[in-house]
Protein backbone atom coordinates (compact mmCIF):
# COMPACT_ATOMS: atom_id res chain seq x y z
CA UNK A 1 0.00 0.00 0.00
CA UNK A 2 0.99 3.24 -0.74
CA UNK A 3 -0.20 7.03 -0.25
CA UNK A 4 1.99 9.17 -2.65
CA UNK A 5 2.84 8.85 -6.02
CA UNK A 6 5.77 10.86 -8.47
CA UNK A 7 4.53 10.74 -12.08
CA UNK A 8 7.37 10.55 -14.16
CA UNK A 9 5.59 12.24 -17.38
CA UNK A 10 4.26 15.23 -18.72
CA UNK A 11 1.05 16.42 -20.65
CA UNK A 12 -2.62 15.18 -20.80
CA UNK A 13 -1.59 11.55 -19.07
CA UNK A 14 0.14 13.47 -15.96
CA UNK A 15 -2.99 15.81 -15.49
CA UNK A 16 -5.45 12.17 -15.86
CA UNK A 17 -3.14 10.30 -13.40
CA UNK A 18 -3.05 13.23 -11.24
CA UNK A 19 -7.14 13.51 -11.07
CA UNK A 20 -7.26 9.57 -10.52
CA UNK A 21 -4.92 9.98 -7.19
CA UNK A 22 -7.30 12.84 -5.74
CA UNK A 23 -9.98 10.01 -6.37
CA UNK A 24 -8.20 7.43 -4.40
CA UNK A 25 -6.96 10.22 -1.75
CA UNK A 26 -3.20 9.93 -2.99
CA UNK A 27 -0.88 12.88 -2.73
CA UNK A 28 0.46 13.43 -6.04
CA UNK A 29 4.26 14.44 -6.86
CA UNK A 30 5.12 16.27 -10.31
CA UNK A 31 8.15 16.01 -11.75
CA UNK A 32 8.96 18.39 -14.60
CA UNK A 33 11.82 19.93 -16.98
CA UNK A 34 12.29 23.20 -17.40
CA UNK A 35 10.41 23.54 -20.77
CA UNK A 36 7.37 22.28 -18.63
CA UNK A 37 8.03 24.67 -15.54
CA UNK A 38 4.81 26.53 -15.93
CA UNK A 39 2.50 23.52 -17.06
CA UNK A 40 -1.28 23.09 -15.38
CA UNK A 41 -0.25 19.77 -13.68
CA UNK A 42 2.78 21.29 -11.93
CA UNK A 43 0.77 24.03 -10.53
CA UNK A 44 -2.21 21.30 -9.43
CA UNK A 45 0.45 18.65 -7.42
CA UNK A 46 0.76 18.03 -3.95
CA UNK A 47 4.64 18.86 -4.77
CA UNK A 48 6.70 19.27 -7.79
CA UNK A 49 10.43 19.25 -8.89
CA UNK A 50 12.01 20.23 -11.76
CA UNK A 51 14.18 17.01 -12.90
CA UNK A 52 16.38 18.68 -15.77
CA UNK A 53 16.22 20.97 -18.61
CA UNK A 54 13.80 20.65 -22.16
CA UNK A 55 15.75 17.46 -23.75
CA UNK A 56 14.20 14.07 -22.62
CA UNK A 57 17.60 12.28 -21.71
CA UNK A 58 18.34 14.85 -19.61
CA UNK A 59 14.65 15.11 -17.54
CA UNK A 60 12.20 12.57 -18.30
CA UNK A 61 14.32 10.01 -19.38
CA UNK A 62 16.80 10.23 -16.54
CA UNK A 63 16.30 6.92 -14.35
CA UNK A 64 18.48 8.57 -11.49
CA UNK A 65 16.78 11.92 -11.27
CA UNK A 66 13.59 10.56 -11.09
CA UNK A 67 14.30 7.98 -8.29
CA UNK A 68 15.65 11.22 -6.50
CA UNK A 69 13.05 13.10 -6.65
CA UNK A 70 11.30 10.47 -4.82
CA UNK A 71 13.41 9.76 -2.91
CA UNK A 72 13.25 13.71 -1.73
CA UNK A 73 9.73 14.19 -1.74
CA UNK A 74 8.73 11.06 -0.23
CA UNK A 75 7.17 9.20 -2.78
CA UNK A 76 6.27 5.87 -2.35
CA UNK A 77 5.36 4.65 -6.28
CA UNK A 78 6.09 6.06 -9.11
CA UNK A 79 3.42 5.93 -12.21
CA UNK A 80 5.06 5.85 -15.49
CA UNK A 81 2.17 7.17 -17.84
CA UNK A 82 2.66 5.87 -21.45
CA UNK A 83 6.01 6.96 -23.26
CA UNK A 84 9.38 7.86 -22.07
CA UNK A 85 9.86 5.13 -19.34
CA UNK A 86 6.78 3.58 -19.31
CA UNK A 87 7.98 -0.09 -20.49
CA UNK A 88 11.66 0.43 -19.33
CA UNK A 89 12.10 -3.08 -17.76
CA UNK A 90 15.77 -1.88 -16.52
CA UNK A 91 13.67 0.76 -15.11
CA UNK A 92 11.03 -0.99 -13.16
CA UNK A 93 13.50 -3.02 -11.74
CA UNK A 94 15.57 0.35 -10.74
CA UNK A 95 12.67 1.59 -8.68
CA UNK A 96 11.65 -2.21 -7.18
CA UNK A 97 15.11 -2.33 -6.13
CA UNK A 98 14.74 0.97 -4.03
CA UNK A 99 11.77 -0.58 -2.43
CA UNK A 100 9.06 2.05 -4.02
CA UNK A 101 6.04 0.74 -6.54
CA UNK A 102 6.30 0.44 -10.28
CA UNK A 103 2.37 1.09 -11.28
CA UNK A 104 2.91 -1.23 -13.76
CA UNK A 105 4.29 -4.83 -14.23
CA UNK A 106 7.22 -6.29 -13.41
CA UNK A 107 10.09 -5.46 -14.79
CA UNK A 108 10.00 -9.61 -15.35
CA UNK A 109 6.70 -9.22 -17.68
CA UNK A 110 8.12 -6.28 -19.21
CA UNK A 111 11.04 -7.57 -20.56
CA UNK A 112 8.98 -10.70 -21.94
CA UNK A 113 6.12 -9.29 -23.53
CA UNK A 114 8.71 -6.47 -24.90
CA UNK A 115 10.86 -9.22 -26.42
CA UNK A 116 8.51 -9.65 -29.65
CA UNK A 117 9.39 -13.53 -29.74
CA UNK A 118 9.58 -14.37 -25.96
CA UNK A 119 5.77 -12.96 -26.58
CA UNK A 120 4.95 -14.79 -29.34
CA UNK A 121 5.99 -18.12 -27.85
CA UNK A 122 3.86 -16.72 -24.44
CA UNK A 123 0.73 -16.06 -26.18
CA UNK A 124 0.66 -19.00 -28.08
CA UNK A 125 1.34 -21.17 -25.08
CA UNK A 126 -1.71 -19.28 -23.65
CA UNK A 127 -4.01 -20.00 -26.50
CA UNK A 128 -3.79 -16.84 -28.17
CA UNK A 129 -4.09 -16.50 -31.89
CA UNK A 130 -0.55 -15.70 -33.79
CA UNK A 131 0.64 -14.28 -37.50
CA UNK A 132 2.38 -17.35 -39.05
CA UNK A 133 5.61 -17.29 -38.50
CA UNK A 134 8.19 -19.05 -36.39
CA UNK A 135 8.71 -18.17 -32.49
CA UNK A 136 12.42 -17.85 -32.67
CA UNK A 137 14.75 -15.40 -34.35
CA UNK A 138 16.35 -16.25 -37.49
CA UNK A 139 19.38 -18.33 -38.18
CA UNK A 140 22.69 -16.84 -39.38
CA UNK A 141 22.84 -19.74 -42.71
CA UNK A 142 21.27 -17.64 -45.64
CA UNK A 143 19.87 -21.13 -46.83
CA UNK A 144 18.17 -21.46 -43.96
CA UNK A 145 16.58 -18.34 -44.10
CA UNK A 146 15.17 -18.41 -47.73
CA UNK A 147 13.31 -21.81 -46.33
CA UNK A 148 11.69 -20.29 -43.87
CA UNK A 149 10.14 -17.62 -45.79
CA UNK A 150 9.49 -19.69 -48.26
CA UNK A 151 7.73 -22.06 -46.30
CA UNK A 152 5.57 -19.31 -44.62
CA UNK A 153 5.04 -16.89 -48.07
CA UNK A 154 5.68 -14.18 -49.67
CA UNK A 155 5.20 -11.41 -49.04
CA UNK A 156 6.60 -11.55 -45.62
CA UNK A 157 7.93 -8.86 -43.21
CA UNK A 158 11.26 -8.96 -41.08
CA UNK A 159 10.94 -7.44 -37.34
CA UNK A 160 13.31 -6.37 -34.65
CA UNK A 161 12.78 -8.90 -31.91
CA UNK A 162 13.15 -5.45 -29.53
CA UNK A 163 11.32 -3.57 -31.66
CA UNK A 164 7.76 -1.44 -31.08
CA UNK A 165 5.92 1.06 -32.12
CA UNK A 166 5.64 0.83 -36.07
CA UNK A 167 9.76 0.62 -35.79
CA UNK A 168 12.07 -1.77 -36.90
CA UNK A 169 9.88 -3.84 -39.32
CA UNK A 170 10.31 -4.36 -43.10
CA UNK A 171 7.98 -5.95 -45.87
CA UNK A 172 9.47 -8.13 -48.04
CA UNK A 173 7.41 -9.07 -51.51
CA UNK A 174 10.43 -10.32 -53.70
CA UNK A 175 12.84 -13.40 -52.40
CA UNK A 176 15.80 -11.87 -53.85
CA UNK A 177 15.38 -9.00 -51.55
CA UNK A 178 14.77 -10.33 -48.30
CA UNK A 179 18.85 -11.38 -47.33
CA UNK A 180 19.78 -7.53 -47.87
CA UNK A 181 16.51 -6.28 -45.95
CA UNK A 182 17.20 -8.71 -42.97
CA UNK A 183 20.37 -7.33 -43.21
CA UNK A 184 19.09 -3.47 -42.74
CA UNK A 185 16.88 -4.83 -40.57
CA UNK A 186 19.69 -6.27 -38.16
CA UNK A 187 21.98 -3.46 -38.28
CA UNK A 188 19.02 -0.79 -37.59
CA UNK A 189 17.89 -2.99 -34.85
CA UNK A 190 21.11 -3.22 -33.31
CA UNK A 191 21.32 0.56 -33.17
CA UNK A 192 17.72 1.53 -32.15
CA UNK A 193 17.02 -1.02 -29.29
CA UNK A 194 20.79 -2.40 -28.32
CA UNK A 195 19.76 -6.01 -29.81
CA UNK A 196 20.30 -7.25 -33.46
CA UNK A 197 17.61 -9.93 -33.33
CA UNK A 198 15.03 -9.97 -36.14
CA UNK A 199 12.42 -12.01 -36.97
CA UNK A 200 10.08 -13.20 -39.96
CA UNK A 201 6.67 -13.14 -40.29
CA UNK A 202 3.65 -13.75 -42.85
CA UNK A 203 2.85 -10.05 -43.85
CA UNK A 204 -0.98 -9.05 -43.98
CA UNK A 205 -2.00 -7.20 -47.09
CA UNK A 206 -5.16 -5.67 -45.71
CA UNK A 207 -5.85 -5.90 -41.83
CA UNK A 208 -7.21 -3.95 -39.40
CA UNK A 209 -5.39 -3.26 -36.37
CA UNK A 210 -7.97 -4.48 -32.94
CA UNK A 211 -6.95 -4.54 -29.21
CA UNK A 212 -8.38 -6.06 -26.19
CA UNK A 213 -7.90 -4.11 -23.09
CA UNK A 214 -6.98 -6.03 -19.85
CA UNK A 215 -6.20 -5.48 -16.24
CA UNK A 216 -4.91 -7.33 -13.61
CA UNK A 217 -4.21 -7.40 -10.28
CA UNK A 218 -2.07 -9.60 -7.27
CA UNK A 219 -4.85 -12.18 -6.70
CA UNK A 220 -4.91 -13.90 -9.45
CA UNK A 221 -7.70 -11.91 -11.29
CA UNK A 222 -7.77 -10.81 -14.76
CA UNK A 223 -10.25 -9.38 -16.82
CA UNK A 224 -10.79 -8.02 -20.30
CA UNK A 225 -12.57 -4.87 -20.52
CA UNK A 226 -13.46 -4.56 -24.26
CA UNK A 227 -11.77 -3.91 -27.72
CA UNK A 228 -11.16 -1.36 -29.87
CA UNK A 229 -9.97 -0.46 -33.56
CA UNK A 230 -7.13 1.37 -34.21
CA UNK A 231 -6.76 0.96 -38.03
CA UNK A 232 -6.77 4.72 -39.27
CA UNK A 233 -2.88 5.71 -38.84
CA UNK A 234 -0.09 7.18 -40.50
CA UNK A 235 2.98 5.44 -40.69
CA UNK A 236 2.28 3.16 -37.95
CA UNK A 237 0.94 6.10 -35.57
CA UNK A 238 -2.70 6.35 -34.46
CA UNK A 239 -4.99 9.30 -35.66
CA UNK A 240 -8.51 7.81 -34.73
CA UNK A 241 -9.44 5.26 -32.25
CA UNK A 242 -12.86 3.97 -31.68
CA UNK A 243 -14.56 1.34 -28.90
CA UNK A 244 -15.96 -1.59 -29.46
CA UNK A 245 -13.96 -2.57 -32.73
CA UNK A 246 -17.17 -2.43 -35.64
CA UNK A 247 -18.42 -5.27 -37.45
CA UNK A 248 -17.15 -8.16 -35.59
CA UNK A 249 -18.96 -11.16 -34.04
CA UNK A 250 -19.28 -10.09 -30.46
CA UNK A 251 -18.67 -13.98 -29.85
CA UNK A 252 -15.18 -13.53 -31.01
CA UNK A 253 -14.41 -10.68 -29.51
CA UNK A 254 -15.15 -12.68 -25.99
CA UNK A 255 -13.39 -15.42 -26.86
CA UNK A 256 -10.33 -13.97 -27.75
CA UNK A 257 -11.06 -11.78 -24.61
CA UNK A 258 -10.46 -14.64 -22.37
CA UNK A 259 -7.68 -15.65 -23.75
CA UNK A 260 -6.15 -12.66 -23.08
CA UNK A 261 -7.05 -12.78 -19.54
CA UNK A 262 -5.65 -16.07 -19.67
CA UNK A 263 -2.57 -14.95 -20.90
CA UNK A 264 -2.22 -12.26 -17.85
CA UNK A 265 -2.84 -15.03 -14.78
CA UNK A 266 -0.01 -17.30 -17.08
CA UNK A 267 2.64 -14.75 -17.15
CA UNK A 268 1.79 -13.28 -13.26
CA UNK A 269 0.92 -9.85 -15.04
CA UNK A 270 -0.21 -7.43 -12.87
CA UNK A 271 -1.66 -3.84 -13.99
CA UNK A 272 -3.43 -2.80 -17.10
CA UNK A 273 -2.27 -3.55 -20.48
CA UNK A 274 -3.34 -4.01 -24.34
CA UNK A 275 -2.89 -6.73 -26.58
CA UNK A 276 -2.91 -5.67 -29.68
CA UNK A 277 -3.72 -7.73 -33.34
CA UNK A 278 -4.34 -7.55 -36.83
CA UNK A 279 -7.38 -9.10 -37.94
CA UNK A 280 -8.24 -10.11 -41.50
CA UNK A 281 -10.61 -12.50 -43.33
CA UNK A 282 -12.13 -12.98 -39.83
CA UNK A 283 -9.22 -14.25 -38.15
CA UNK A 284 -7.16 -12.52 -35.50
CA UNK A 285 -3.17 -12.69 -35.38
CA UNK A 286 -1.48 -11.07 -32.20
CA UNK A 287 1.28 -8.69 -32.83
CA UNK A 288 2.15 -7.64 -29.37
CA UNK A 289 1.25 -6.66 -26.15
CA UNK A 290 1.88 -3.06 -24.51
CA UNK A 291 2.60 -3.24 -20.90
CA UNK A 292 1.51 0.29 -19.88
CA UNK A 293 -1.77 2.60 -19.92
CA UNK A 294 -3.02 3.29 -23.71
CA UNK A 295 -3.27 6.58 -25.17
CA UNK A 296 -6.24 5.52 -26.34
CA UNK A 297 -7.73 4.16 -23.34
CA UNK A 298 -10.75 6.71 -22.65
CA UNK A 299 -12.75 5.33 -25.21
CA UNK A 300 -12.45 2.27 -23.31
CA UNK A 301 -13.22 4.25 -20.42
CA UNK A 302 -16.46 5.69 -22.00
CA UNK A 303 -18.26 2.33 -23.08
CA UNK A 304 -17.32 0.46 -20.22
CA UNK A 305 -17.74 2.38 -17.71
CA UNK A 306 -14.68 1.74 -15.56
CA UNK A 307 -11.88 4.24 -14.38
CA UNK A 308 -8.76 2.43 -15.94
CA UNK A 309 -6.27 4.88 -14.25
CA UNK A 310 -8.19 4.57 -11.02
CA UNK A 311 -7.83 0.40 -11.10
CA UNK A 312 -4.55 0.83 -12.33
CA UNK A 313 -3.64 2.55 -8.94
CA UNK A 314 -5.84 0.29 -6.64
CA UNK A 315 -3.77 -3.05 -8.32
CA UNK A 316 -0.37 -1.42 -7.61
CA UNK A 317 -1.52 -1.04 -4.20
CA UNK A 318 -1.92 -4.21 -4.05
CA UNK A 319 -6.06 -4.23 -3.84
CA UNK A 320 -8.10 -6.80 -5.10
CA UNK A 321 -10.56 -5.47 -8.28
CA UNK A 322 -13.50 -3.45 -7.64
CA UNK A 323 -15.83 -5.84 -10.30
CA UNK A 324 -15.66 -9.10 -11.97
CA UNK A 325 -16.40 -10.13 -15.61
CA UNK A 326 -19.76 -10.76 -15.76
CA UNK A 327 -19.89 -6.51 -14.66
CA UNK A 328 -18.18 -5.62 -17.35
CA UNK A 329 -20.01 -3.92 -20.26
CA UNK A 330 -20.09 -2.65 -23.40
CA UNK A 331 -22.38 0.53 -24.01
CA UNK A 332 -22.30 2.14 -27.06
CA UNK A 333 -20.17 3.86 -29.26
CA UNK A 334 -16.59 6.50 -28.57
CA UNK A 335 -14.27 7.80 -30.74
CA UNK A 336 -10.93 9.22 -29.63
CA UNK A 337 -9.38 12.24 -31.77
CA UNK A 338 -5.75 12.91 -31.25
CA UNK A 339 -5.26 16.58 -32.11
CA UNK A 340 -1.26 17.47 -32.34
CA UNK A 341 0.35 20.64 -32.96
CA UNK A 342 1.10 19.78 -36.54
CA UNK A 343 0.65 21.16 -40.14
CA UNK A 344 -1.92 19.15 -41.04
CA UNK A 345 -0.48 18.87 -44.52
CA UNK A 346 2.61 17.98 -44.08
CA UNK A 347 2.82 16.87 -40.51
CA UNK A 348 5.46 18.45 -39.44
CA UNK A 349 5.68 19.58 -36.13
CA UNK A 350 4.39 23.25 -34.87
CA UNK A 351 5.49 24.23 -31.40
CA UNK A 352 4.08 27.87 -30.44
CA UNK A 353 2.02 29.79 -28.17
CA UNK A 354 -1.41 28.99 -28.62
CA UNK A 355 -3.49 32.20 -28.38
CA UNK A 356 -7.06 30.94 -28.79
CA UNK A 357 -8.61 28.02 -27.07
CA UNK A 358 -12.46 26.83 -27.62
CA UNK A 359 -13.08 23.96 -26.68
CA UNK A 360 -16.60 21.87 -27.78
CA UNK A 361 -19.33 20.55 -25.03
CA UNK A 362 -22.29 18.55 -24.53
CA UNK A 363 -23.81 15.43 -23.96
CA UNK A 364 -20.97 12.82 -24.57
CA UNK A 365 -18.03 14.62 -24.62
CA UNK A 366 -14.64 15.22 -23.18
CA UNK A 367 -11.36 16.49 -23.72
CA UNK A 368 -8.33 15.41 -22.10
CA UNK A 369 -5.43 18.23 -21.77
CA UNK A 370 -3.22 19.99 -20.01
CA UNK A 371 -3.07 22.92 -22.72
CA UNK A 372 -5.02 26.27 -22.96
CA UNK A 373 -5.01 29.72 -24.20
CA UNK A 374 -1.81 31.40 -23.54
CA UNK A 375 0.62 27.67 -23.23
CA UNK A 376 3.12 27.71 -25.10
CA UNK A 377 3.84 24.20 -26.91
CA UNK A 378 7.31 23.32 -26.34
CA UNK A 379 9.64 21.40 -29.63
CA UNK A 380 11.26 18.81 -27.14
CA UNK A 381 8.64 16.63 -27.23
CA UNK A 382 5.46 14.87 -28.66
CA UNK A 383 3.30 16.99 -30.53
CA UNK A 384 -0.20 15.87 -29.13
CA UNK A 385 -1.77 18.79 -26.78
CA UNK A 386 -5.29 17.50 -26.50
CA UNK A 387 -7.58 14.54 -27.28
CA UNK A 388 -11.41 14.72 -27.75
CA UNK A 389 -13.34 12.15 -27.39
CA UNK A 390 -16.87 11.57 -27.83
CA UNK A 391 -19.36 8.75 -26.78
CA UNK A 392 -22.76 7.94 -27.85
CA UNK A 393 -25.75 5.23 -28.59
CA UNK A 394 -24.31 4.05 -31.50
CA UNK A 395 -21.55 4.43 -34.16
CA UNK A 396 -23.70 6.61 -35.92
CA UNK A 397 -24.58 9.24 -33.13
CA UNK A 398 -20.88 9.14 -32.26
CA UNK A 399 -19.78 10.12 -35.21
CA UNK A 400 -22.63 12.71 -35.39
CA UNK A 401 -21.50 13.97 -31.95
CA UNK A 402 -17.52 13.82 -33.12
CA UNK A 403 -18.54 15.98 -36.22
CA UNK A 404 -20.45 18.26 -33.92
CA UNK A 405 -17.60 18.33 -31.54
CA UNK A 406 -14.62 18.96 -34.51
CA UNK A 407 -16.75 21.60 -35.84
CA UNK A 408 -16.75 23.46 -32.68
CA UNK A 409 -13.32 23.49 -31.36
CA UNK A 410 -11.24 26.05 -31.85
CA UNK A 411 -7.00 26.08 -31.30
CA UNK A 412 -5.03 29.62 -32.67
CA UNK A 413 -1.57 30.70 -32.59
CA UNK A 414 -0.37 27.36 -33.87
CA UNK A 415 -1.13 24.43 -36.81
CA UNK A 416 -2.90 22.01 -35.23
CA UNK A 417 -4.27 18.44 -36.88
CA UNK A 418 -8.04 19.70 -36.37
CA UNK A 419 -8.56 20.62 -39.92
CA UNK A 420 -7.36 16.81 -40.63
CA UNK A 421 -9.66 15.44 -38.83
CA UNK A 422 -12.63 17.38 -40.18
CA UNK A 423 -11.71 16.13 -43.53
CA UNK A 424 -11.50 12.55 -42.61
CA UNK A 425 -14.88 12.42 -41.30
CA UNK A 426 -16.14 13.40 -44.30
CA UNK A 427 -14.61 10.42 -45.70
CA UNK A 428 -17.40 7.96 -46.85
CA UNK A 429 -15.09 4.94 -46.42
CA UNK A 430 -14.56 5.94 -42.74
CA UNK A 431 -18.17 6.49 -42.12
CA UNK A 432 -19.41 3.36 -43.72
CA UNK A 433 -17.66 1.02 -41.04
CA UNK A 434 -14.30 -0.49 -40.40
CA UNK A 435 -11.10 0.41 -42.56
CA UNK A 436 -7.81 -1.37 -42.97
CA UNK A 437 -4.47 -0.02 -41.26
CA UNK A 438 -3.31 1.52 -45.06
CA UNK A 439 -6.32 3.34 -45.44
CA UNK A 440 -5.57 6.87 -44.17
CA UNK A 441 -2.20 6.41 -45.97
CA UNK A 442 -4.48 5.50 -49.02
CA UNK A 443 -7.04 8.58 -48.61
CA UNK A 444 -4.10 11.02 -48.22
CA UNK A 445 -1.68 9.75 -51.30
CA UNK A 446 -5.18 10.61 -53.22
CA UNK A 447 -5.68 13.96 -51.69
CA UNK A 448 -2.33 14.89 -52.54
CA UNK A 449 -2.74 13.32 -56.20
CA UNK A 450 -5.90 15.59 -56.33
Amino acid sequence: MFDSVLIANRGEIALRIQRACRLLGLRTVSVYSDADADARYVRLADQAICIGPAPSRSSYLDHAAILFAAEATGAQAIHPGYGFLSENADFAAEVERAGLVFVGPSAACIRTMGDKIAAKRAMRRAGVPCVPGPDESLPDDKAAIQAIAAGIGYPVIVKAAGGGGGRGMRVVADPDDLLDTLALTREEAGQAFGRSEVYIEKFLGHPRHVEIQVVADRHGNALWLGSRDCSLQRRNQKVIEEAPAPGIDPTAIAALGACCAEACRQIGYVGVGTFEFLYENESFYFIEMNTRLQVEHPVTEMTSGIDIVREQLRVARGETLSFGQEEVRCVGHAFECRINAEDPASFAPAPGRITEWELPGGPGVRIDTHAGSGYRVPAHYDSMIAKLIVHGATREDALARLRLAVAEMRVGGIKTTLPLHRSILEDPAFNAGPVDIHHLERWLSERTAA
